[in-house]
């Protein structure tokens, strides 16, 4: 098994720690994993974008120029993504603030309102980890139980207050495909 995904969106929207996420639960599962994240110059804004493998093989090179699935959290990503994305992909997009539909019709579009979903649970901050476990349920990378049993372990011993409400917004995103 080997999977190439590609997280995009905009600086603040947690694209870079939802690229750490994958990757990490990956290795937890004892996975081999690459995650090569890309950002601009502003903290907030500029485009963030990641690209994560994980195989059970061993990976040759950390690019991921087409990738079987991708996540797009803001529609300035949609026609990168959309153009990069293999035949029969899948494409999840944030529908609450991706408006735009995809032209391509030979890829599965999965649109969740991740940030309406997240911002029910406490806070738009956490739209990343809804769509993390929404791409997690479709492509079968990641359990939804190892993902739960690796969030204590990812967070650092100050920020073990946001294990429970990150594994609420991972079950929610699994819940809405």
């Amino acid at each position: 098994m080997t999977e190439k995904s590609f997280f995009a969106g905009l600086g603040g929207q947690g694209i870079i720690s939802l690229g750490q996420m994958w990757v990490y639960c990956a290795m937890k599962e004892g996975r081999n994993v690459t995650f090569f994240p890309f950002y601009g110059a502003e903290k907030r804004g500029g485009i963030a974008r990641a690209s994560v493998i994980v195989s059970d093989e061993e990976i040759a090179s950390p690019l991921v120029s087409v990738p079987d699935s991708a996540i797009v959290m803001h529609s300035d990503s949609l026609t990168l993504c959309e153009n990069m994305l293999k035949k029969n992909g899948f494409l999840v997009i944030n529908s609450s603030l991706v408006k735009e539909s995809p032209n391509r019709k030979d890829i599965t579009l999965l649109a969740i309102p991740a940030q309406e979903i997240a911002e029910k649970l406490g806070g738009a901050r956490f739209a990343n980890m809804v769509a993390l476990g929404a791409l997690a349920k479709v492509t079968h990378v990641l359990t939804l139980d190892n993902i739960e049993s690796s969030l204590s372990h990812f967070f650092a011993p100050d920020k073990q207050q946001f294990v429970t409400i990150n594994a609420d917004a991972i079950r929610a995103g699994f819940a809405a495909v």
